[in-house]
């Protein structure tokens, strides 16, 4: 009896291939673009958890010199002979790969590839010409004499080996960059400034770093691809409520035969646990494909922003793969659970309607009237009180369901009103019929409305944030021209070369430090006129950059302020000196605390630190000549040099690859929200010859309907846009101004670009033409005979 059941539920489907379509590639798309996002972000957390175990990173405390220059080694036997339990590592760059050297003999547990625990040829490692653990990729670049030994647990990018290969290789005899300091020390050993007065110790921090400030990163592209799932869902949703309503009378049959419901039910939950499999596993695929395409460019937002190294090649995890199956499973049975308790209250004798699906949801619109009110009341409380990323997204995710709920009622009041309105009986018929096909089409506008708030709200965010990072670039690199140095003794050549030739010099250090308990960088400001002219704050005291430059100021960046409370006036405590904050000031695309004091100060507090980086002001048409003469006459390197437009289009280079991800998923989500209107009008098409037929009998050609039907769907289409252009617009402010703060730690100011959304609105309407033309055309070609069938059993 089950099998002949079951092969009851299944035919179905055999006579609506069209549905079965529908239903699997709308989950199928949605499951795609989930994965994909979950893929890209799983292959970012396995590569900063090989950094860690390759580096350990937030693992042990770190010994570095306080002026960022290499540690010799005599200083590192100095500190192994008085007890210190130490260990040495140098870093540089072969070419684009990261050379990282390491002495296994001193190493702790859990860091570098070779440990003697492992039985490791701890000889050939360490004899000359030693051996390089590392991707393959990255190990190519490597000369031949090296015994290459391909590892996946190091890091992308990364070639691991000892540190005296590493020494050889990058030209760096007797020179360590940093030493891993051992959890357990003997007791009783002699103090670090005793020792190496020079060196100031790293406390490790609870977690790799790059881990913690690119999660925010992660976080907003899962919430992306969350929605984009969503409006997939839509589309299964509106397949799985119109086979139910279809499938009534064989349901009523099946339970008047005796199937108990439960069984009933059973099957029914394993049909479409069939159908999540399949679609899920093509989802999946489809997934992979698009984390392949978009992996280069979040691995160079990553390596921009964070300087974290993502590989560029994407692996099949099972933590992502899973969870693309679990979602499609997910999303079907939150898909038909409504439809499941329709059956399990359907009286045991109810018929079956044609116009069950418009009924019932008539029946349930006080309901939705009312979950839309509350959600969209909630909505407005999170954007008065809401902080932080879960209330962040909690508000994004009832503003959003709620506008979705709305929807049909709102459209429905608004064909009401061109209804009463109307003059003439066709146009009275037409709005009159679109108000009754409203019912079917909700979830595919639904979908539409969702996708274009994205697309708008998105769209307003990154252009706003365009427009404020690139005044903010005009503000921050005055100078035309940035020279780096070498070696302090090359920094004071070219101070001395350049001074002449220049209105300032404009030097440019920094050192760590601990601002309100906070990890932050403080810099040292010449007093020029280049500060007082072109930077901009968000607050400041009268005279700020006076107070600066006095030496009492002091000022930080918004997110300092933020996540420490501090404002305008509040005491800071600097490496024991007291300073009072003059000014906050905006300093996008930086995840760290930063603070500025005036130049005698900041020597005064790190007399250790020499700057090498300069800022040179000089007019715009002598940088060429000056350029080429340091290069000539102090043989600087072109690396050393770079314009103020080098500079500035390398930062719009990071911050336009940083969106492109964000873009692709607006894009595929308006793409997913067309099939889904293309979907609902070909499944609802066979149920529009009954109620078009009287129309036909009455006078309408058929080319006639068709045409009406293709400007009913690009009606309710271009309302949709003008619902969702406000609905996109409270999106933008919600991401800018909470969204975007707690993850960031900064608040951008909202602009609106009228042009942008003018294209976005053609674009829907565009895809709603798509989406209704072969349906409509279809209907235009329909048989006479097949009309004439609607009135063959009438009397």
């Amino acid at each position: 009896m089950t099998r002949a059941v079951f092969a009851a539920l299944l035919s179905h489907w055999k006579r609506n291939p069209l549905q079965l379509f529908t239903l699997l590639a709308g989950l199928a798309l949605a499951t795609a673009l989930w994965s994909g996002v979950q893929a890209i972000n799983s292959e970012a957390k396995a590569s900063y958890d090989a950094a860690a175990a390759t580096l350990g990173e937030g693992t042990f405390d770190q010994l570095l010199r306080r002026d960022g220059q290499p540690i010799s080694q005599g200083t590192y036997i100095a500190l192994r002979r008085a007890g210190w339990l130490v260990s040495p590592v140098i870093e540089g760059r072969l070419d684009s790969v990261r050379i990282v050297g390491l002495d296994p003999l001193t190493t702790f547990g859990g860091l570098g590839p070779v440990q003697l625990a492992e039985g490791a040829d701890i000889a050939a490692f360490l004899t000359a010409p030693g051996q390089a653990f590392g991707q393959q990729d990255a190990l190519e670049t490597l000369p031949g004499d090296i015994a290459k030994v391909v590892s996946s647990d190091v890091a992308p990018g990364t070639v691991v080996m000892d540190i005296g290969a590493a020494q050889r290789l990058l030209g760096r005899s007797d020179q360590i960059d940093r030493l891993i300091v051992g959890p357990v020390q003997p007791i009783g050993q002699k103090p670090l400034d005793a020792i190496a007065p020079d060196l100031s110790r790293q406390v490790a921090q609870s977690g790799p770093d790059i881990g913690r400030l690119t999660d925010s990163f992660h976080l907003n592209l899962t919430a992306f691809g969350l929605l984009s799932f969503a409006v997939g869902i839509f589309i299964v949703n509106g397949a799985i409520g119109l086979a139910f309503e279809q499938r009534r009378p064989v349901m009523r049959t099946l339970r008047a035969l005796g199937v108990p419901l439960r069984q009933l039910l059973a099957l029914m939950a394993a049909e479409l646990a069939i159908m999540a499999l399949l679609a899920g596993g093509i989802g999946v695929a489809l997934g992979y494909v698009i984390a392949s395409l978009l992996l280069p460019d979040v691995a160079a937002t990553l390596q921009g922003l964070y300087g974290a190294t993502v590989a560029g090649t994407l692996q099949l995890r099972p933590s992502w793969w899973l969870s693309g199956i679990g979602i499609a499973l997910g999303g079907t049975a939150m898909a038909a659970a409504a439809a499941f308790w329709r059956l399990a209250q359907l009286p045991l004798l109810a018929g079956g309607s044609p116009r069950a699906l418009s009924m019932a949801a008539r029946r349930s619109a006080r309901i939705q009237a009312w979950a839309a009110l509350t959600l969209l009341t909630l909505a407005a409380i999170l954007g008065l009180t809401a902080q932080g990323l879960i209330a962040g997204f909690a508000l994004l995710g009832t503003m959003l369901i709620g506008a979705a709920l709305a929807l049909p009622l709102i459209l429905d009041r608004a064909l009401s009103f061109a209804d009463r309105m109307a003059n003439g009986v066709r146009a009275q018929w037409f709005w009159a019929d679109t108000r009754q096909q409203l019912p079917g089409l909700s979830l595919a506008l639904a979908a539409l409305l969702l996708a274009m708030a994205a697309n708008v709200g998105v769209s307003t965010m990154v252009s706003s944030f365009r427009l404020t990072f690139t005044g903010f670039l005009d503000q921050r690199l005055a100078s035309e021209l940035y020279v780096t140095a070498e070696s302090p003794a090359q920094a004071d050549q070219i101070i001395a070369y350049v001074t002449p030739r220049t209105r300032a010099v404009l030097p440019i250090a920094s050192a760590p430090v601990q601002i309100a308990g906070l990890p932050a960088e403080v810099f040292g400001a010449r007093n020029d006129a280049t500060y007082r002219d072109n930077w901009r704050f968000l607050e400041a005291a009268q005279g700020a950059w006076d107070d600066v430059f006095a030496g009492a100021g002091l000022l930080i960046n918004e997110q300092l302020a933020r996540r420490s409370g501090l404002s305008i006036g509040d005491p800071v405590s600097l490496a024991g000196q007291d300073f009072r904050i003059a000014g906050i000031y905006g300093d996008y695309g930086n995840p760290i605390g930063q603070a500025i004091i005036a130049e005698p100060a900041f020597t005064a507090l790190f007399p250790e630190i020499e700057p090498l980086q300069f800022g040179l002001r000089l007019p715009a048409g002598d940088v060429a000549t000056l350029v080429a003469d340091l290069e000539r006459n102090l043989n600087l390197p072109p690396a050393a040099m770079i314009d103020q437009a080098g500079i500035k289009q390398l930062s719009l280079d990071i911050f336009d690859r940083t969106f492109t991800v964000t873009t692709a998923l607006n894009v595929l989500t308006l793409a997913v929200a067309g099939f889904a209107i293309l979907m609902s009008l070909l499944t609802l098409a066979a149920l529009r010859v009954p109620q078009l037929a009287p129309a036909w009998a009455m006078g309408f050609t058929r080319r006639e309907l068709g045409r009406l039907e293709l400007v009913r769907a690009v009606l309710l289409a271009a309302l949709t846009a003008l619902i969702a252009l406000p609905l996109g617009l409270a999106l933008a402010w919600a991401l800018l101004a909470i969204v975007n703060v707690a993850a960031f730690g900064w608040r951008l100011p909202m602009y609106v670009f009228p042009l942008d959304y003018l294209k976005l609105g053609g674009f829907a309407l565009i895809a709603a033409i798509l989406a209704a033309f072969w349906p409509a055309w279809r209907l235009s070609r329909t048989p006479p005979s097949d009309l004439l069938k609607v009135f063959s059993n009438e009397r």
